[in-house]
C-alpha cells in the first residue's frame, strides 16, 4: 500500500488560498465557502450546547475540540451557512495537525485569500474567536 503524502500547512494554505482565489468575484468566492458547508455533517445534537458554544455571535456557533494521538482534532457547526462555512475553512485546516503546528500558522491568510473582507463585523469576530478556541486548545497541549 502506498504511503499518504500528509500537506504541511504551509501547503495546505497555499493550496486553499490558490483555491479561493480562482473565483473572481467574492459571491463565489463565499458561495463556494457555503457548498462546502452545505457538505458537511452536521454535529450531534449532544455537542449543540453551551458547552460548545462560540459566544459573541449573532447566530449560535459549536466548536468541539479533541486532542488524539498527539495531533488536535476540530468540528463545528452553525445555523448560518456562511458562518458554518468559514468555521468550517479554519477547523478542517487545522484538523490532524500536532499543536505546536497549529500555532505556527494564523488564519490571517484568509485575508489574502479574499474571505474575511467582504465580511460583516460580527462574522469577523466570530472567526476571530473560533481561531482564538483553537489557538488556546492548542496551547494546552503543547
Amino acid at each position: 500500500m502506498p504511503a499518504v503524502y500528509a500537506m504541511s500547512l504551509t501547503e495546505k494554505r497555499d493550496k486553499l488560498v490558490s483555491d479561493l482565489q480562482f473565483f473572481d468575484d467574492p459571491q463565489d468566492r463565499l458561495a463556494f465557502v457555503i457548498d462546502a458547508a452545505k457538505k458537511r455533517p452536521p454535529l450531534p445534537d449532544e455537542f449543540k450546547t453551551d458547552d460548545y458554544k462560540i459566544e459573541g455571535c449573532l447566530s449560535n456557533l459549536w466548536f468541539v475540540p479533541e486532542f488524539r494521538e498527539g495531533r488536535c482534532w476540530f468540528r463545528s457547526d452553525g445555523d448560518s451557512m456562511i458562518v458554518k462555512g468559514i468555521a468550517g475553512l479554519l477547523t478542517e485546516f487545522y484538523s490532524g495537525e500536532p499543536p505546536s503546528e497549529v500555532l505556527k500558522v494564523d488564519p490571517s491568510f484568509l485575508a489574502q485569500a479574499g474571505i474575511t473582507q467582504h465580511l460583516s463585523q460580527n462574522r469577523k469576530n466570530g472567526l476571530g474567536r473560533v481561531w482564538q478556541r483553537i489557538q488556546r486548545f492548542a496551547a494546552e497541549h503543547v
